[in-house]
């Protein structure tokens, strides 16, 4: 056959989607895990749910999508809000300053800007650079290359006349300032709970649109509403609901709706789930865009990602360097203009030179060596992605819809806050049972690693919506463990071959050393006085039987009997059932923060 006969597939039958059904069928069939009646398709029994309550399956074809994205820098701008994309330059690679002292936010600052940095996102004020400083700090920053976005939270008027005063001083003509000043008094009501000057922002605004016209005024950030535990849906709806509210204060001030929708930019944050970010900056944009169609004039959301917080980890923060690597490329494809990827010791303090140089290095990787830029919305096209789109838009509609009828979100501000707290209430619950794994915390913790220190950073605004992250509960514990004169044990009464009690034992091991808690083990014993001769040598109070439920069946009452005689104050088991002289039980589904505090007391570290 010649090669330009051949014609790929052809020989082979065409499969459709009730034999791929089948297939599920059959391998849920031989684990049990198959009903004995399934009122939709049988693929459903594997999909997942996401914080939204969308449906996550585990296969999109063309028939799951029918929305059309169009094209960018085409209303609704789901592919992107400039036609060109970030194909020639890459997004604008933001890097965050709030080092409180000058001279050295001065060198970072530099140091950034000589290595790939593109803009400036610098906290002023009293959680960051003296407002005083900022004419020192920046004396050696070319701002018409590359601009300012001001973080000043209620002192933003202030700043934001010494930032113009720079311009001026280094003679940038008023039409080329670029950049953001960051009045957001809304989003800082959300932080502190207290009220804004509105009236400040928007005068502020007016007074830009009229002198400045590539200079922006106002910040809608969502990282509030994301930091207090919130979906991605409700972190969109809320924004839209602050543009609407800007939107509404500005043109009652004099702009028109394009000249408004012009002083503003969208903070999102950008998390691990690569496919969520994607999604939600294209669906951010079809949004604001609606927003922008029914008030009058079609304008594209400008965009700026930052790397989730609440994702960053104190423990084994060398894993947060690929969470923001991940988020950083979802932002990236899904079309963000600006990108922040926050250090990995962000959680910890303020960041050092290693941990900026390898934030802004992950720019340098996906833009230069993977050219994630180099196609328009690559994930464009992709049944899943399409849909997630869709879904993720319509549920952030809704709530944005429910917070307008509530008054808007200056008036929906309880009605806000509850909602948030159900979905971290909802969040916490799967993240104590390990169904939201953290790795390197609640899974394959190290608890040899040594603690990484950093100066502390300044206190952020507060007294508003609470500001949490994943990996606090279990940190908390590992802390409490830590401060122990001698580190808590718990005994892995292993039993059997190694190859048998494996993954239970790896199972309870990763368990327990999630709250800092040590796991000697038995290794391969075969006999009741040989576990209980190794739990005395071991020096812990409690043990952790670990096996099989045929061995269990077998030997776990004399186990149990060898390991209280030789006092053990509790013993548990890996796995469900209901032995005699067994005090509790670890296994899947448990709730592993219960668990490790209750250990923790018994062995008296008080959790």
């Amino acid at each position: 056959m010649n090669q330009e006969e051949l014609v790929l597939a052809a020989e082979f039958p065409t499969p459709d989607r009730a034999q791929w059904q089948e297939l599920i069928a059959g391998v849920l069939r031989k684990s049990g895990k198959l009903p004995d009646s399934v009122p939709g398709e049988v693929s459903d029994l594997i999909a997942t749910k996401t914080y939204d309550d969308i449906l996550v399956h585990p296969l999109y074809t063309s028939g799951d999508s029918s929305y059309a994205p169009g094209m960018p820098g085409l209303a609704p701008f789901v592919r992107g809000g400039r036609p060109e994309g970030n194909v020639a330059t890459g997004w604008d690679v933001r890097q965050r300053h709030a080092h409180p002292d000058p001279a050295v936010a001065r060198k970072a600052i530099l140091a950034d800007l000589e290595h790939g940095v593109t803009s400036l996102w610098l906290v002023v004020g009293d959680a960051g650079l003296p407002l005083s400083s900022l004419a020192d700090v920046l004396d050696e920053v070319y701002l018409d290359l590359a601009p300012v976005m001001l973080d000043a939270g209620a002192d933003f008027l202030a700043a934001s006349d010494a930032l113009l005063k720079i311009h001026s001083d280094k003679a940038i003509p008023a039409s080329e300032v670029g950049g953001n000043l960051g009045a957001d008094p809304l989003g800082l009501r959300a932080r502190t709970g207290a009220a804004q000057d509105l009236a400040g922002a928007v005068s502020l605004a007016v007074r830009v649109a009229g002198e400045y016209p590539k200079l922006r005024t106002i910040v809608v950030d969502a990282l509030p509403y994301h930091q207090a535990g919130g979906s991605d849906a409700q972190e969109l709806g809320i924004s839209i609901a602050t543009g609407v509210a800007y939107l509404r204060a500005l043109t009652d001030a004099g702009l028109s709706v394009e000249q408004a929708a012009g002083q503003l930019d969208f903070r999102y944050a950008a998390s691990a789930d690569q496919f969520l970010t994607i999604a939600k900056f294209r669906a951010a944009r079809r949004l604001w865009a609606r927003v922008t169609e029914v008030s009058g004039c079609v304008a594209a959301q400008r965009q700026h990602a930052v790397t989730s917080p609440v994702m960053m980890t104190r423990r084994d923060p060398w894993v947060n360097m690929l969470r923001t690597t991940l988020a950083c490329f979802g932002a990236g494809v899904g079309g963000a203009d600006a990108v922040t990827v926050l250090p990995f010791d962000a959680a910890i303090g303020l960041p050092d030179d290693f941990a900026r140089r390898i934030a802004r290095n992950t720019h340098a990787v996906l833009l230069e060596e993977s050219r994630v830029a180099g196609v328009i919305d690559p994930a464009g096209g992709s049944w899943y992605v399409e849909q997630l789109t869709e879904d993720l838009a319509s549920a952030a509609w809704a709530f944005f819809q429910e917070i307008e009828r509530a008054g808007g979100v200056e008036a929906a501000s309880g009605l806000i806050e509850e909602r948030l707290a159900q979905t971290w209430e909802r969040r916490s619950r799967n993240l104590a049972k390990r169904k939201d794994p953290l790795t390197g915390v609640s899974e394959f913790p190290n608890l040899t690693e040594k603690p990484v220190v950093r100066q502390p950073a300044p206190a952020v605004p507060a007294g508003g919506l609470p500001s949490v992250r994943l990996a606090e509960a279990y940190e908390e514990l590992r802390d409490l463990s830590d401060a122990q004169p001698v580190r808590p044990k718990v005994f892995l009464a292993t039993l059997g071959p190694v190859a048998s009690h494996t993954a239970r034992a790896t199972f309870a091991a990763n368990l327990f050393q999630a709250g800092g808690i040590e796991t000697p083990n038995a290794g391969a014993t075969s006999s009741a006085p040989e576990v209980a001769e190794a739990f005395k040598a071991s020096g812990a109070r409690i043990a952790c039987i670990c096996g099989t439920d045929k061995v269990y069946a077998e030997r776990i009452q004399d186990v149990c009997k060898a390991l209280a005689e030789a006092g053990a104050e509790k013993v548990l088991v890996a796995g469900r059932g209901d032995y005699p002289g067994v005090d509790g039980y670890v296994h899947i589904g448990v709730d592993v923060l219960a668990v490790l505090r209750e250990t923790l007391r018994t062995l008296g570290a008080g959790a």
